[in-house]
């Protein structure tokens, strides 16, 4: 939908209406999508900032639109989502750039949002090294 949104210059909630009506989806599922959409398009120009600050020698306007619109999903969710962890949304996006993206998309894609989740001070917080931590203490 962000794709979409940025090549045809459809409104947040045309992309939606578009894409849910050629597409189904589980209704948490959905409405977990809707939110970024509308986030991401709520706060466009203070992600692209966000992206572009942690992003080296890379202008907003040079990346793939696969790229750009990955990170600014993964910009969204760190910024937005704390209650979903550092690992899993960088992990969910660096899949969906090595699927969709170019051959490095996948590396670039994590580099930066690695860069993101450290200047908004996001710990890796798994439930994995929570559980081991437990374990160790008597």
């Amino acid at each position: 939908m962000l794709f979409q949104i940025e090549t045809s210059g459809a409104t947040a909630e045309q992309a939606i209406a578009l894409f849910w009506r050629h597409f189904e989806g589980d209704p948490e599922g959905r409405e977990y999508a809707d939110a970024i959409v509308r986030g991401v398009h709520e706060k466009l120009a203070e992600i692209d900032a966000c992206i572009v600050q942690s992003s080296s020698n890379w202008r907003i306007e040079r990346m793939a639109r696969v790229d750009r619109n990955l990170l600014r999903l993964g910009a969204w969710e760190l910024q937005m989502k704390a209650d979903v962890p550092r690992a899993v949304i960088l992990d969910e996006a660096v899949e969906l750039a090595k699927s969709f993206g170019a051959e490095d998309s996948g590396a670039f894609v994590n580099g930066v949002l690695n860069q993101i989740a450290d200047k908004l001070g996001r710990k890796d917080d798994s439930p994995k090294a929570d559980s081991e931590n437990k374990k160790e203490k008597p």
